[in-house]
């Protein structure tokens, strides 16, 4: 069955952001229905959807539109309430701190018809593999530490650091670029 709606593949759902705001409103989250946005993120690899609560939105990944026809619509709504139910316990918790897969999520997952909702997806969404090309050694225990992208500022190694300086940083255990290859 055809999704009921033709979804972008970038940038803002106004139909999702829609529904995001009716079930907010049904659920007496005023507040929160006339700020939740809904967008689809190219960028996304291996996430499903995330929700930001400081600026009431969500994202999809537009990959969940290239699952197989018999379990499209299924996974996108699923995904859909799991990421609202997010911001459905943020707004309710006000400006208490609370763990994002807590009580108060499961709660909301609950409230909005998705209970035992788990909380990863079982997706199969390759991340891409970059390589890395900047290795970094600590001068102590010689553990070697591969990295995407080149450090900018003085770091040291943790365990070391952790074990021999009470967790504070210690420049005699600096990590100290390495040539690889």
């Amino acid at each position: 069955m055809p999704l009921p709606w033709t979804p972008p593949r970038s940038g803002h759902d106004a139909a999702l952001s829609l529904v995001a705001a009716d079930l907010c409103r049904e659920r007496s989250l005023a507040a929160l229905a006339g700020a939740v946005k809904v967008s689809w993120n190219p960028r996304m690899r291996t996430a499903a959807g995330r929700a930001f609560a400081k600026e009431w939105r969500i994202e999809l990944n537009p990959r969940l539109q290239d699952l197989p026809e018999e379990t499209r619509e299924t996974e996108l709504r699923a995904t859909f309430l799991h990421e609202l139910a997010h911001l459905v316990a943020f707004a309710r918790a006000g400006r208490r701190r609370i763990a994002p897969h807590g009580p108060e999520w499961r709660e909301a997952c609950r409230d909005l018809g998705i209970p035992g909702e788990d909380r990863c997806h079982a997706l199969d969404f390759q991340p891409r593999r970059l390589e890395r090309k900047y290795a970094y050694t600590c001068p102590s225990c010689e553990t070697v530490i591969r990295r995407v992208r080149r450090l900018r500022r003085r770091v040291a190694c943790y365990a070391c650091c952790r074990q021999h300086a009470g967790g504070q940083f210690d420049a005699r255990f600096q990590l100290v670029e390495t040539r690889l290859g």
